[in-house]
């Protein structure tokens, strides 16, 4: 029996990048996957696509995950659609990066409604979720979850990506790029896909006991 059969996981941002390795790999696990993204374009629709084409359920939502209006009706669209939430992946993010004095403040707001306002947001509407893996810089949310939710068998960890290779990554300039490596004990980039062995890992009942943890996948660049 796969580690996830029957399941359902509801993976934010996830058309792309870590969140779509994630997805896929769960599908490969036996998961149905609802996930979302800031609009339904060629991307999301390719993605839900080849997670049907593996012989899951699968459907994408078009919404914006700091809007907690829009959120609780994207979670309740879904436990419609499928009947149940197992599995709980904030994933959505950006990044705005820039030296701290040319930062604007909309640029400094999108990151933190983006990153941190929409993991509580989607969290606290998916409150059926027997499990919820929060994005690093939501540490002290996750423990809490763990600690108030952990009676009612919900068990939630953080994961914290390291230097991951994605499109996102991919804009930083080659020469910054090969100097974050230098500094990483394992000299390379991470890959989306080193990501969601871990997620699957904490998804399943492998991490039956696992709850209000931080698990670093970054080559040793945060020992």
């Amino acid at each position: 029996m796969k580690l996830l059969e029957g399941k359902t996981a509801i993976v934010t941002g996830a058309s792309r990048g870590i969140g779509k390795a994630i997805a896929i790999k769960f599908a490969e696990e036996g998961c149905n996957i609802a996930f979302t993204d800031l609009f339904y374009d060629d991307i999301a629709m390719a993605t839900e696509a080849e997670l049907q084409s593996m012989g899951v359920k699968a459907k994408a939502y078009a919404s914006d995950a700091s809007k907690f209006d829009e959120t609780q009706n994207i979670v309740a669209q879904i436990i419609a659609d499928f009947g149940s939430v197992d599995i709980l992946i904030n994933n959505a993010g950006i990044t705005k990066d820039t030296l701290l004095m040319r930062m604007t403040e909309n640029q400094w707001d999108a990151v933190i409604i983006v990153n941190m306002s929409s993991v509580v947001g989607v969290s606290g509407n998916a409150g059926q979720a027997n499990y919820s893996a929060s994005k690093a810089g939501i540490i002290g949310f996750t423990k809490s979850i763990a600690k108030e939710l952990g009676s009612r068998g919900i068990r939630s960890n953080a994961i914290a990506p390291g230097f991951i290779i994605t499109e996102m990554t991919a804009k930083i300039p080659e020469e910054a790029r090969k100097q974050w490596e230098a500094t990483i004990p394992m000299k390379r980039g991470g890959l989306p896909e080193e990501v969601a062995k871990v997620a699957l890992f904490l998804a399943s009942d492998l991490a039956s006991y696992v709850s209000g943890q931080v698990i670093n996948v970054c080559g040793a660049m945060n020992t």
